[in-house]
């Protein structure tokens, strides 16, 4: 679980990585996409290398916040749990768990 959880780490910062340094947003070539609920609120796309390093985007109509998991056995016990958001100043916050 430890090891998963620093890969899944290591792959946000990797991904959110270019969303910060870079001036403009350039959106990644990624291959695969599905909406992922009946009112098309939840949209993800996905993508990976070589090396089995995987780049997502999720687009989420949403209040202010979202929460996203990760799990060798989709179910949420054992899950890492990704929590992200935007503050009413307009700062965003990131957090896993």
């Amino acid at each position: 679980m430890a090891v998963l959880f620093s890969r899944i780490k290591g792959m946000l910062f990797l991904l959110f990585l270019p969303c910060f340094c870079s001036g403009q947003s350039t959106p990644p070539l990624l291959r695969f996409s599905i909406l992922l609920d009946p009112s098309n609120m939840v949209y993800f796309r996905w993508d990976h290398d070589e090396q089995e390093l995987m780049t997502f985007e999720l687009h989420v109509h949403t209040t202010g916040w979202v929460a996203f998991g990760f799990s060798p056995h989709g179910e949420l016990p054992g899950s890492d749990i990704v929590i992200g958001g935007v503050f009413p100043n307009g700062s965003i916050y990131f957090s896993v768990s």
